[in-house]
């Protein structure tokens, strides 16, 4: 037999409450005292309900959920950003519902934000590269419902919220100039990706600053596999590079088993230096210099604003914002033909590492 399900008059009778004052807390109402919302939870809890959000949808009240259109998950940064959102989401009494797009077109956001508003999602996350014209034409779709996009040019017209890419392309060139290296070496992400581009961009203004041209270029698809590859044919060019620029921190794990392969050692004989600071970079061999995204900061201030969006019903004027990235140095990035760390000092390193990760 099908268990009967736990209804709002079940919580309001073994809360002792009426069935309106359980109905103000699912709601989120600020007229229920402390005392009386920590007695309707306690029963929810004791009878496990869980809310109908379906039926509320029906009724035409707030669903509490927010839809995510994101890039392949299987990548490092959509993943993280996604986990981030979903944490800070249940945080703040929402759900998140995701609809993933493997086909990076305007025609696939389409349908992808079109499956979102089906399923009556209170706002919208978009976390695919699109042109300033297809992020425009997906808020002209999504019509009042508000929508924040995290992979479009800072210029953009639309209500957004991301890493400034011209800043950290700056910090990875100016680094690598400053410990002396001429002939630096380019390994972009997929072009068609806004982030790559504006990424490759920041690199060739900065290098061009400075009077420099890279002594090559190579383009990969964000996977370490796809790094490996580019990498061989980095350092088969007739100009060998002291160093290497890399769009993340997966394709360089790829450059670096490239480079060793090659028979040339990490940094002595060539620097590489990444772009995100996932958690895994610090465990590289060497670990990595990276340029560090904070995306769980992403995540957890892109649920905030949205949420203060709609708060504040649904004003579109909310300001965007512009977030920082900074110079993680590690052990993979020295002067040209000199050791950046010894092998003692790289042991310690990793045991420091390993006593930081050590449960007390």
């Amino acid at each position: 037999m099908k268990p009967k399900s736990v209804t709002l008059d079940d919580v309001a009778r073994h809360a002792g409450v009426s069935y309106q004052t359980v109905s103000r807390v699912l709601n989120q109402a600020a007229h229920v005292s402390a005392k009386t919302r920590d007695k309707v939870e306690q029963a929810m809890t004791a009878l496990n309900y869980v809310p109908n959000r379906v039926a509320q949808q029906l009724a035409g009240k707030q669903s509490y959920t927010l839809g995510l259109a994101t890039t392949e998950l299987a990548l490092h940064a959509p993943s993280q950003i996604a986990s981030a959102m979903k944490t800070r989401a249940n945080q703040l009494g929402f759900n998140v519902v995701i609809s993933m797009i493997d086909n990076l077109s305007l025609p696939a956001c389409r349908t992808a934000v079109n499956e979102l508003m089906s399923q009556r999602v209170d706002g919208v996350l978009i976390n695919v590269p699109l042109s300033n014209e297809d992020a425009c034409a997906i808020a002209q779709l999504c019509g009042d419902l508000p929508v924040l996009f995290l992979d479009v040019d800072p210029q953009a017209d639309v209500f957004k919220i991301l890493f400034d890419p011209h800043c950290g392309a700056e910090q990875g060139v100016e680094h690598l100039l400053a410990l002396g290296h001429q002939k630096i070496a380019v390994l972009t992400g997929p072009l068609e990706s806004i982030s790559a581009r504006l990424r490759y961009e920041g690199w060739l203004n900065t290098l061009a600053k400075h009077q420099i041209t890279p002594c090559a270029v190579q383009h990969g698809d964000w996977s370490a596999a796809s790094g490996y590859q580019q990498a061989l044919l980095l350092l088969n060019q007739p100009v060998r590079p002291t160093a290497i620029l890399i769009a993340n921190d997966q394709m360089a794990l790829g450059v670096l088993r490239a480079v060793h392969e090659f028979g040339l050692r990490v940094p002595e004989q060539i620097s590489v230096i990444g772009y995100d600071d996932t958690e895994d970079s610090a465990f590289f061999f060497p670990p990595l210099t990276t340029i560090k995204q904070d995306f769980r900061l992403l995540g957890h201030e892109s649920v905030n604003r949205l949420v203060d969006h709609l708060h504040i019903h649904g004003d579109k004027q909310q300001s965007s914002l512009l977030l920082p990235t900074s110079l993680v140095e590690r052990h993979t990035t020295s002067k040209p033909g000199e050791s950046a760390v010894s092998q003692e000092a790289l042991s310690q390193e990793l045991l420091r590492i390993a006593r930081q990760l050590s449960p007390r």
